[in-house]
């Protein structure tokens, strides 16, 4: 089993509060963490519709029995649930409850009306390029990294990217949409997700995005807030600091996933990824999920952000470092070359940094100071 980094955080915050909160794509591991983590705890999963009968029938019975901990998992399938949890926790505050789902809208939303203060919440991402490594799994090359993506069924069951991903999409489609949402022309929907794929790492321009597939912007909007309730895609605000100059205010969209967005794309093998003309946005979608992973993987929040001037100077990522702010560019290129510094240097004028806190992430094998700032080998992403 690959050891997950968000393991000892787990543990550490179910030591601190009674109930533990775990989020994250459908299928990105957090049963199989949470069972081995915490071996002695009863699991449930309310998918099954036994246990929800089971609950409904005697909800304060059901969590009467039990003794040490507990694991509710997909139990935002039973809303009116949470009440009791709240109720049974304040009661029993030595007896351990865990929290999973992969709808994080309505999850979130029934912690926030009834969990609020009791549970810490952690969000799990499929597995980082650090995780795969760490486990003595070779990544040969970026290309590999991207169309292979994260999720662990692909390395435990040793499946083919291109067949995981086409039935992932499948399921998810007809099976989740339309829990989320009534969504009654599905082969719309999916020309949606196919358009933000083609979109990714770029600006999210709502109008252009809803003609395209030929739907209202409301449509359009409501679209992506399911897409994003179910960790299929998020998008990176724009970072507000001017600097006296104007700066674009739309998001930037990013899959949680660059395996499934090849999917989507219609790749079919990493080698049509070399020629590929979108390779450069899937590199800058690998590097900025696994910034995120590292986040949520310590617990902490999203504070990843873009820059951009209506003239079309821009910074792919800043971020925040021990009170200091930090700009990232993303090159996909194996060749160094100080002109892919331009955007950084005018960055540092304008903002006044230190070319110390300024990072280039490109696909070769050097990791070095430059006089301009830090050239980073995507194989150390973790040096940030």
């Amino acid at each position: 089993m690959i050891k997950r980094k968000i393991s000892d955080r787990a543990k550490y915050l179910l030591s601190k509060f009674p109930i533990l909160t775990i989020t994250g794509p459908r299928q990105s591991g957090k049963t199989t963490l949470i069972k081995h983590l915490f071996k002695d705890f009863e699991y449930f999963s309310l998918e099954n519709p036994d246990t929800r009968l089971l609950i409904n029938d005697d909800p304060r019975g059901f969590l009467n029995n039990v003794k040490e901990g507990i694991v509710l998992d997909e139990v935002q399938k039973n809303p009116e649930f949470f009440s009791y949890i709240q109720t049974f926790s304040d009661e029993n505050p030595d007896i351990k409850i865990i929290l999973s789902g992969s709808q994080n809208f309505e999850l979130i939303q029934n912690i926030t009306q009834s969990l609020a203060g009791r549970t810490a919440i952690l969000k799990l991402l499929p597995f980082s390029i650090e995780e795969i490594t760490s486990a003595g799994i070779s990544i040969n090359n970026y290309e590999n990294a991207i169309f292979t993506g994260g999720y662990p069924r692909i390395f435990d069951k040793e499946i083919n990217p291109s067949d995981f991903y086409s039935y992932y999409i499948q399921t998810y489609v007809e099976r989740d949409v339309r829990q989320i949402k009534n969504i009654t022309n599905v082969n719309l929907f999916l020309k949606f997700v196919k358009l933000c794929a083609g979109r990714t790492a770029t600006l999210l321009n709502m109008n252009s995005l809803a003609n395209d597939t030929g739907i209202s912007v409301n449509t359009a909007k409501s679209w992506l807030s399911v897409l994003e309730a179910s960790y299929i895609i998020f998008r990176l605000p724009p970072f507000y600091e001017n600097y006296n100059k104007r700066v674009v205010k739309m998001p930037k969209l990013y899959f949680y996933d660059t395996g499934l967005v090849c999917s989507l794309l219609g790749l079919e093998n990493q080698n049509q990824l070399s020629t590929y003309y979108k390779k450069g946005d899937l590199f800058e979608n690998l590097i900025i999920n696994e910034l995120l992973k590292n986040r949520f993987n310590r617990g902490k929040e999203n504070n990843l952000f873009f820059w951009r001037t209506g003239k079309g100077n821009e910074i792919d990522c800043v971020f925040e470092k021990n009170g200091q702010i930090n700009a990232l560019e993303i090159k996909s290129s194996a060749t160094y070359k100080s002109e892919y510094f331009k955007n950084l240097k005018y960055w540092n004028k304008i903002s006044k940094n230190e070319e110390r806190f300024s990072h280039l992430i490109y696909t070769g094998e050097i990791t070095q100071k430059t006089k301009f700032g830090n050239l980073i080998s995507w194989k150390n992403i973790n040096n940030l």
